[in-house]
């Protein structure tokens, strides 16, 4: 609440949910205290089948969200002794003594199942309220206590949650959804040219949807009931015979992930060279299991002497045309394929502001080579952004030239 902290639980399960087939009606961040807690927890269980809850379960004074929830539904704690050995175990396996306070995470409300976190300490909670006081339609209620650090969270919804989810509240029949991941046309451009041709499913049922990201918009395709999967499946194929070259991946895929895929399948490797970007491309490269395979190796070169002593650029290519320039990322890409014995090399050297830029080279101005066995292309994008903006835009053109040139050759 303070601004601190980015909460992103919010985001993550909202959008796990929709996966699922599900759909969240409300998400509501508070402050850690007890009436806050109390209150919240009151009037959602009054409105909702299923209610998570995230935070608080840990051994500090500050995690009260357990015995509060406990207090408001009228359920003693007791301790577990099952959690209590896990416990023991956890810092036994890490050569650590246990703290005493740390055994507070084993007290349980009475009826409540235990979700097991081997991620951490805090187990999670899930408890069927029944009668639900808070009601007036006379339902019963799911409620669900999950830890905080999404490292934890994450797994234990995957693998209880959502079972619990399906076990108890089974969605009547069918849900499909599908996101196509384009790049290269802007959101209203990505509408214009597909809205038409897929009119005729929308009236069958098709929901539609769109999100913009920086370089990136996402479709989404979604059908509910009977004939959900097919009326999908026929929206995505017109939707790649309208804007087929810009759709890299579909769901979460990660375009270094598609890149690193097609590198692999052609036994062929990649290095980088950087200025502007300070190392981001190397990085998005190499969050990918398996990079190690066809990513060689990265340089950032952010000064002209790097530049000439690492790369081999000419320092009359830098006197005559500026570090910033096409002949000087040519240069770059070309010295490093060359030199690290690769078969396709990324340069780019840009401004990345909000100072340096000038008449002819403003703010914003980037060039992106890439070196191939035969040629090398360059792009020459402005992109005015705000400097962390700048690194992940010109970032992501240069792994779509590569991307778009792998899938040509």
């Amino acid at each position: 609440m303070l601004g601190f902290v980015l909460n992103t639980h919010q985001q993550w399960i909202c959008r796990q949910l929709s996966d699922a087939g599900y759909t969240a009606t409300r998400q509501v961040a508070i402050a850690d205290t007890g009436h806050a807690i109390q209150a919240t927890v009151r009037e959602s269980l009054s409105r909702a089948d299923f209610v998570i809850v995230t935070g608080g379960l840990g051994p500090t004074s500050d995690d009260i969200t357990r015995d509060l929830i406990a207090g408001l539904l009228g359920k003693r704690l007791h301790k577990d002794p099952a959690i209590v050995a896990r416990l023991e175990a956890f810092f036994a396996q890490r050569g650590r003594p246990m703290p005493v306070s740390t055994t507070v995470q084993a007290q349980v409300p009475e009826g409540a199942l235990v979700l097991d976190n081997p991620h951490g300490t805090a187990p999670g909670l899930a408890m069927e309220v029944t009668p639900n006081p808070f009601r007036t339609d006379g339902k019963t209620s799911w409620l669900v206590m999950l830890p905080g650090p999404p490292r934890e969270m994450r797994p234990m919804f995957t693998n209880h949650v959502l079972p619990l989810l399906r076990q108890k509240l089974p969605l009547e029949g069918a849900f499909v959804c599908r996101t196509l991941l384009t790049t290269g046309l802007g959101e209203s451009i990505v509408e214009e040219k597909i809205v038409g041709p897929l009119q005729p499913l929308v009236d069958a049922g098709l929901e539609i949807g769109y999100c913009a990201h920086y370089g990136t918009v996402d479709v989404r395709l979604v059908a509910r009931g009977n004939g959900a999967e097919q009326l999908v499946a026929d929206a995505e194929q017109l939707v790649r015979e309208q804007i087929g070259p810009q759709i890299f991946g579909t769901q979460d895929e990660q375009l270094q992930e598609v890149i690193i895929r097609l590198l692999t399948e052609r036994k062929q490797t990649i290095v980088t060279a950087e200025s502007c970007t300070g190392g981001y491309i190397a990085n998005r490269l190499t969050d990918v299991s398996g990079s190690s395979a066809v990513f060689l190796g990265g340089l950032v070169t952010y000064s002209n002497e790097s530049k000439q002593n690492l790369l081999g650029v000419r320092a009359e290519t830098l006197a005559q045309h500026g570090a910033v320039s096409e002949p000087v990322v040519r240069e770059m890409a070309e010295g490093a394929r060359q030199r690290m014995g690769a078969d396709y090399a990324i340069a780019v050297t840009g401004i990345a502001g909000p100072t340096g830029g000038t008449e002819t080279k403003p703010v914003g101005t980037a060039f992106i080579a890439l070196a191939t066995p035969k040629h090398t292309f360059v792009l020459n994008p402005v992109n005015r952004f705000d400097r962390p903006t700048f690194k992940q835009v010109t970032c992501h053109q240069a792994l779509e030239l590569l991307r778009r040139t792998l899938l040509k050759s």
